[in-house]
């Protein structure tokens, strides 16, 4: 068994109880009675591990800092047939629990073994337990056949343009920030069969209702996705933010009854500047406040034009703690994706943003007291 860890070391291997690295990128937390639940990504060795073999693996911590393995909490199937068959791309694994059901909701970022990232899915599972094991529901486009709430009239009468919308079923666009995507109408040509939804995260208001954030459009769109009350599936209310502003990773929190949002631009595997926006509202306006980050990265000596190297998945409440949210990211590596690492790290909220400082080391305690004058 290894040596009891106290504290948080970015970048580091991180062993679970067993002194295995832990295995859960991408991830989420969940705490639910007394318990903090890790969900993320099993990787293999190698580029293989960059699609999924295994399926979603859990862990459980009662401190954050020494993670016990839950095992695979969604399974991989061998069935050809099956959505989440081996060897698809699921990613970005978030769990939340559903008070009024008793049930824990799981959803992802999925693409059909063999497809690339055509197919831009949203995939659902359920579970009676917090590790699970989850049974998978289905996967789909969100929203399809509903505008949203912000739609422009130019936007709805372009699905009338019937040589445009032919071409577009022909046409492929990158993922990345590009000239091209901006010069059609995406959100139209996705109407009917739904909107695309890539890397996602999501969010439990105060009131219980659910949401959905996920980067759509090609990538060149942030969507929030209002959930039925049951939390399986769309309600049927979303609006598109930061039109064609190539945003991804989208981690989200509640702060003194403001909105804060972090997430990263779109240069695949490799790190980028980190964003950050604040809202009144979960549906806006949205204010982007650029990038939280400072420091450097002691052992890559990357600073916060690169997000130290990292990019964002998940905003973790702190139980128990006043004005604590950490936030985690994944430092990817791709070529041997089991070896990818975590940099979890303090944010730290002024009255009009947010910093993210680097810290070498650190512990809970920085939040005791006054988090906000200490930083």
């Amino acid at each position: 068994m290894t040596q009891k860890l106290h504290g948080f070391v970015p970048g580091a291997v991180w062993p679970d109880e067993e002194g295995v690295h832990i295995n859960a990128h991408g991830g989420g937390v969940l705490f639910h009675q007394g318990l903090y639940y890790w969900f993320g990504e099993h990787k293999i060795a190698g580029e293989a591990g960059n699609l999924a073999y295994m399926g979603v693996h859990c862990y459980s911590s009662d401190d954050l800092c020494i993670w016990n393995d839950e095992g695979i909490a969604l399974g991989v199937v061998n069935d050809p047939g099956s959505d989440i068959t081996a060897g698809c791309v699921l990613e970005r694994p978030k769990v939340v629990w559903n008070e009024r059901t008793g049930k824990f909701v799981m959803w992802f970022h999925l693409e059909f073994k063999g497809h690339g990232y055509k197919m831009s899915r949203a995939g659902v599972a359920v579970a009676v337990s917090p590790a699970g094991p989850y049974t998978f529901l289905r996967s789909f486009r969100p929203n399809g056949g509903v505008w949203p709430v912000n739609v422009t009239r130019d936007q709805m009468a372009a699905i009338n343009d019937r040589a445009l919308m032919a071409r577009l079923s022909t046409l492929e666009f990158r993922g990345d920030a590009n000239p091209e995507t901006p010069r059609f109408p995406i959100l139209a040509r996705d109407y009917a069969g739904g909107q695309m939804a890539r890397d996602m995260t999501l969010f439990v208001d105060d009131d219980g209702t659910a949401y959905q954030v996920y980067a759509s459009e090609e990538n060149s769109t942030l969507h929030i996705s209002q959930l039925s009350e049951d939390y399986l599936s769309p309600a049927g209310r979303y609006m598109r933010f930061f039109e064609n502003r190539w945003h991804e990773a989208p981690a989200l929190c509640k702060r003194k009854g403001r909105y804060w949002l972090l997430t990263s631009g779109c240069t695949g595997w490799a790190p980028n500047a980190a964003r950050s926006a604040v809202a009144d509202s979960i549906w806006g306006p949205w204010r982007e406040l650029g990038n939280p980050c400072e420091g450097l990265n002691s052992e890559n000596g990357l600073g916060p034009e690169k997000t130290f190297g990292g990019q964002s998945t998940y905003i973790l409440p702190v139980h128990g703690k006043e004005d604590a949210f950490i936030a985690m990211f994944d430092m990817w590596r791709p070529e041997d994706a089991i070896d990818g690492r975590y940099l979890w790290l303090p944010m730290c909220f002024k009255s009009d943003h947010y910093t993210i400082q680097w810290r070498d080391k650190w512990d809970v305690g920085v939040f005791s007291g006054s988090h906000v004058e200490q930083c």
